[in-house]
């Protein structure tokens, strides 16, 4: 992948808006436009939710993944499985349950009595896009099953490593109000994901229109693949180059350092956190058809990124940490030119 120049206009904003420039003889995959493209091609199925779309593809340009809490039947499978169809990637769901073994999800080596060797069988964790269902039913030492693939791309099973493909992005769902039968997902877990959302509920538009079949499963089969995993994972990498300017920069830093010391969290951002932070500002720039960054796509993502990822004194609280992280960014200086 080709390198990219962004940093022509200096700071980059708010002046005209600059594009990522390519260098080298390299065949060039325009970020923006693959952007453009997923997101107006998963809107078919899923009605009503921008919001959503837009931070499910934060969650992809970024490199990160996407963990969805929501009761059953908001579109949190729908989103998946659009978006998979929209990349022209392989998709795979697991479905978890308390006796799920880590095997299922990373597969494992079998005997062959015709070769007398041992045979890896990849499980389906092996896809561009895998949906983990309720991820919360399955157990501590399934869940771990995810930590290094979310991380590092890869599995290793009986001491050898199997890449994963490119790109691949989880996307793990669980049920808020469900408790029985459940295991909380450790610190650990919470923060491999780059992005944490609800669906909600449809409007009465978008309601309509998924019951009339234009939108919702009924429109699911309708998604063509406006883009190839090559072309992603290369749009990924274009991401990951948006220009940040010093004062963008010194903006998520001074964001994450409050996360630490506010009075009311136990633990704050961590180092991983605040890059995520820049990842999904960078993301959602792309999105928006900048090769830059802003203060305000910093803003856009803040909550959604590190809401999960904070320990309150009273806990693990999604909510009340959306709550405290909207009060820090209400302190926090903004970088303006």
């Amino acid at each position: 992948m080709a390198s990219y120049d962004g940093a022509a206009h200096g700071a980059g904003y708010p002046g005209d808006r600059m594009h990522l420039q390519p260098v080298g003889d390299e065949p060039q995959v325009d970020p923006f436009a693959v952007a453009a493209g997923l997101h107006a091609a998963v809107s078919q199925a899923v009605r009503g939710k921008s919001e959503a779309v837009r931070l499910a593809l934060v969650a992809l340009l970024s490199g990160g993944h996407l963990l969805v809490e929501d009761v059953p039947g908001t579109g949190k499978t729908l989103l998946a499985k659009a978006l998979a169809a929209a990349c022209g990637g392989q998709f795979r769901r697991v479905q978890c349950t308390p006796d799920l073994l880590p095997a299922d999800i990373t597969g494992t080596s079998i005997w062959s009595p015709a070769t007398g060797e041992w045979e890896f069988r990849a499980g389906p964790v092996f896809a561009n896009v895998l949906l983990v269902d309720e991820l919360n039913r399955a157990s501590p030492r399934t869940q771990a099953a995810l930590l290094e693939p979310m991380e590092e791309h890869q599995v290793t099973v009986d001491g050898c490593g199997y890449s994963l493909p490119a790109p691949f992005l989880c996307i793990a769902t669980e049920n808020p109000f469900g408790s029985a039968g459940t295991f909380a997902l450790p610190e650990s877990q919470l923060d491999r994901f780059a992005i944490v959302l609800r669906m909600g509920l449809p409007d009465r538009t978008a309601e309509r229109e998924i019951l009339t079949g234009t939108g919702g499963t009924d429109a699911l089969a309708r998604i063509e693949a406006v883009t190839t995993p090559a072309a992603v994972q290369a749009a990924i990498d274009a991401t990951a180059l948006v220009h940040v300017a010093p004062a963008v920069l010194d903006y998520v830093l001074d964001l994450a350092a409050a996360t630490r010391s506010d009075p009311g969290v136990v633990l704050g951002a961590s180092p991983r956190a605040s890059r995520g932070l820049l990842r999904a500002a960078q993301a959602h720039a792309v999105i928006a058809g900048r090769g830059y960054v802003s203060p305000d796509d910093v803003q856009a993502v803040f909550v959604s990124s590190l809401a999960h990822r904070l320990v309150l004194d009273s806990g693990i609280d999604a909510t009340a940490a959306a709550g405290a992280l909207g009060a820090i960014m209400a302190r926090v200086a903004v970088p303006r030119p």
